[in-house]
């Protein structure tokens, strides 16, 4: 009877995982270039040896990572000059004080220096690993065109670098809408990723899918406690039944 406590237990734990999970995708459904997640589970433990004829071990579920969709977000009009909306895979590279990172969100800015940033004021990087500015005295409308080119009236000021890894396993969320190679890989140009100017990526996240998945591990969460408090009962009416026979 205890094994099936543990095992309720263990899956409550992942059930926990799982709902904190699907409570961030909902949190973030409005988050520009947000990539929803999912949870991945295994046996655990899996497949050991065993006696031929003898007990079979106690399988418990366990969890197994994070699985993250980066599935194309639809593209929203913003009317913003410096926001960018990435059609394709693809990611910017922005420079923080902690190294190189990656991102999907194109809301950018300008410094009091004319520096083009993200909202959090990191660098964003040009195809050649440097920045880009925009000198504040000079006249022209800002365009960036689909391959990055970047132009204050008709002057070319720079080129906004999109890259892409082989893997996208090597991408590791480090928070404010960041990832950061976890990898040897070294991102590559995206020569078919495409910026749209005046336009942002929509979160891929499905609202009413999370809430009705939300709903699902709420139930299954109560089911297993139920089961587990129906064993307690059984096991405590067992003993008691063996102490009056005694």
């Amino acid at each position: 009877m205890d094994n099936a406590l543990y095992v309720g237990l263990s899956n409550q734990m992942v059930l926990k995982r799982q709902m904190d999970i699907v409570a961030n995708n909902i949190a973030n459904a409005d988050t520009t270039g947000f990539k929803f997640e999912s949870l991945m589970t295994k046996e655990v433990p899996g497949a050991p040896a065993f006696t031929l004829g003898g007990p079979r071990p106690v399988k418990f579920v366990g969890a197994d990572g994070v699985a993250r969709d980066f599935g194309q977000g639809t593209l929203k009009n913003t009317g913003a000059a410096l926001d960018v909306g990435i059609e394709g895979q693809g990611f910017l590279k922005v420079t923080t004080k902690n190294g190189d990172r990656f991102t999907r969100d194109g809301h950018l800015r300008t410094d009091a220096n004319g520096l083009i940033t993200t909202q959090a004021g990191d660098p964003v990087a040009d195809d050649g690993g440097g920045t880009i500015t925009i000198d504040p005295q000079k006249p022209g409308e800002i365009t960036i065109s689909p391959d990055g080119i970047v132009s204050q009236g008709k002057e070319q000021v720079g080129k906004i670098g999109v890259y892409k890894f082989d893997s996208l396993s090597a991408l590791e969320k480090t928070g404010d809408n960041y990832y950061q190679n976890s990898s040897n890989q070294t991102p590559t140009a995206a020569d078919t990723a495409k910026l749209r100017q005046g336009m942002l990526e929509s979160s891929n996240v499905n609202p009413i899918l999370q809430i009705t998945k939300m709903i699902q591990v709420s139930r299954a969460y109560e089911q297993v406690s139920q089961m587990m408090s129906a064993e307690s009962d059984l096991s405590r009416n067992s003993v008691a039944r063996l102490g009056k026979a005694n």
